[in-house]
């Protein structure tokens, strides 16, 4: 007869099969990370990522991950609502078509919008004629580039959180005669903010090591458009060096924007 443990004694434990691979996805991202920084020129290093190139190209990835961060937050925010929570026809299409950015090249979706909002491009062309403007190669093409390629990072944290609260609270309070608006702002969300601080998270990062579309859809531009990737590219070219010392900052920076915003999220979990 087989005997009944206490709950409160038992510890489960892991398969030890699982051990193996956990070991080699590790390796896999932890090792390339060591071979930096056992490649690194650190007689050098302050004087690498003190330029005035690689300062300007820091500043200006950390002001439009941000901004685009924002742009996700107003528009993937509502967008993830509606597809955890709506009921009209084609949400599975139109959930798939919000998807495509993390399926699609970098550099595609840099060309879209090229295409789309360059002097050749319809909107483009139209905001041109209309108001003189040209979105292509400046900061605000680097912004919606970072927006396009992050945007889903947000949404799917947002809606996962909506779906896993589930709709009862909303209910009571429609059925207590709330109204939609209401319903929103004092119960929907309250309910994802959690999911909002780990898709802010991963949109910020997501932006912040984006280089594709941007590439693509706005050049590289020494403080106009020259994001910290860009200048990483161009120095691995002719500076071997600067390119490594270079990278380590990205991923310190990269480090210290997870450590500081993830324990935030995480505590909205528990």
């Amino acid at each position: 007869m087989t005997q009944i443990r206490d709950p409160h004694t038992v510890r489960t434990g892991l398969p030890g099969v699982l051990w193996l691979p956990t070991l080699a996805a590790l390796g896999l991202i932890v090792l390339p990370v060591i071979g930096l920084v056992v490649r690194a020129p650190w007689s050098r290093f302050g004087e690498l990522v003190t330029g005035e190139s690689a300062r300007a190209a820091l500043e200006l990835s950390l002001r439009t991950a941000a901004a685009s961060t924002l742009l996700c937050i107003l528009f993937g925010g509502p967008l993830a609502v509606v597809l955890a929570r709506g009921s009209v026809p084609g949400l599975r299409l139109l959930r798939s078509v919000v998807l495509l950015p993390l399926v699609l090249p970098p550099v595609v979706g840099g060309l879209a919008l090229l295409y789309l909002l360059g002097v050749s491009g319809f909107a483009g062309y139209a905001l041109d004629v209309a108001f003189g403007v040209r979105v292509p190669f400046t900061t605000t093409a680097v912004i919606l580039a970072q927006t396009f390629v992050a945007m889903p990072f947000l949404v799917v944290s947002l809606e996962g959180a909506l779906r896993t609260g589930g709709e009862r609270y909303e209910v009571i309070a429609a059925t207590l005669g709330a109204t939609p608006w209401t319903v929103f702002r004092r119960i929907t969300v309250p309910l994802v903010l959690p999911g909002l601080g780990s898709g802010m998270v991963l949109s910020f990062a997501r932006c912040l090591g984006e280089f594709g579309a941007t590439i693509a859809f706005a050049g590289s531009l020494q403080g106009v458009t020259r994001t910290l990737p860009l200048e990483v590219y161009l120095r691995e070219e002719t500076d071997v060096d600067g390119a490594i010392a270079l990278s380590l900052l990205l991923v310190v920076v990269a480090i210290v924007v997870v450590a500081v915003a993830r324990p935030r999220s995480a505590e909205g979990l528990g």
